[in-house]
């Protein structure tokens, strides 16, 4: 199928990431932006966010979301009901462990608490619920590892000390995270699909990141923002309008509201 035709399907799915993508720089999400989501939901679209975060309810208004996938994938929530893919505490406690002697700060999250090796207000201000453990005995099961300001080298290093359950995307910013391998955005949307019974091709994806690149591949319609890295934009069909100007909204009103569904107001 070439890229064109993809336009053809029916969309029953739209999911988003957050930064950068659904947010614009100055983390707001427009009312222009609000409107858009509002009417693909009552032409009976469902509609979701996919982002690293645990708990973007601090940063976005998105209780409107019909499912969240949080932690890049280790979360997912749908119909009221929570699935997690967790790390255990004690195949982590050996890269948490070297992760410290490294002199890495590194935070651990589960469900709303994050648990860290240093002030976590000095980096993450955001953050409202920590507190600082010795990871020698860290006894709780984690959703994502975070791991601050993350260089090739660390990267390296952390590597050689993960097993063979986890895999570790950084960020452009920076940040380290470390997931279970089952953990990964398309592998969240595609159990969305398959609770809501929606095929890969009736989905479309948005995303600007690294950790966005295998959604943007495995739903039938991958968009990157302008403002991607070239590697998401590579991965995905259609390139669409800039964070700060409503480019998802605008992609969607044109393609979707219009292109599916031929509703102008």
């Amino acid at each position: 199928m070439n890229v064109a035709s993809k336009l053809d399907n029916k969309i029953k799915l739209i999911v988003t990431d957050l930064d950068d993508t659904l947010l614009r720089r100055d983390k707001i999400v427009s009312a222009y932006t609000e409107s858009v989501f509002d009417r693909c939901r009552k032409a009976g679209i469902k509609t979701a966010i996919a982002t690293a975060r645990g708990h973007p309810e601090k940063v976005a208004p998105v209780d409107g979301f019909d499912g969240k996938i949080l932690c890049n994938g280790a979360v997912i929530i749908a119909d009221g009901v929570t699935y997690r893919q967790t790390i255990s505490c004690q195949d982590a406690r050996p890269l948490l462990q070297a992760c410290c002697q490294r002199g890495l700060k590194v935070t651990t999250q589960f469900d709303d608490m994050h648990y860290s090796n240093f002030d976590v207000d000095t980096v993450w201000p955001e953050i409202e619920k920590w507190t600082i453990v010795d990871f020698s005995f860290h006894d709780v099961d984690i959703e994502k590892i975070n791991i601050d300001s993350v260089t090739a080298e660390d990267a390296a290093f952390i590597q050689q000390h993960m097993t063979d359950s986890m895999y570790l995307k950084v960020a452009r910013s920076g940040l380290g995270m470390v997931m279970h391998i089952n953990a990964t955005k398309s592998k969240a949307v595609a159990e969305l699909a398959r609770i809501w019974g929606i095929a890969p091709s009736e989905i479309v994806a948005f995303g600007d990141d690294s950790n966005d690149i295998d959604m943007l591949s495995y739903a039938g319609i991958g968009v990157a923002m302008s403002n991607a890295l070239d590697e998401a934009k590579t991965a995905a069909d259609f390139i669409c309008g800039d964070c700060d100007n409503d480019g998802v909204a605008k992609w969607l009103e044109e393609n979707v509201l219009y292109h599916n569904f031929d509703l102008a107001q």
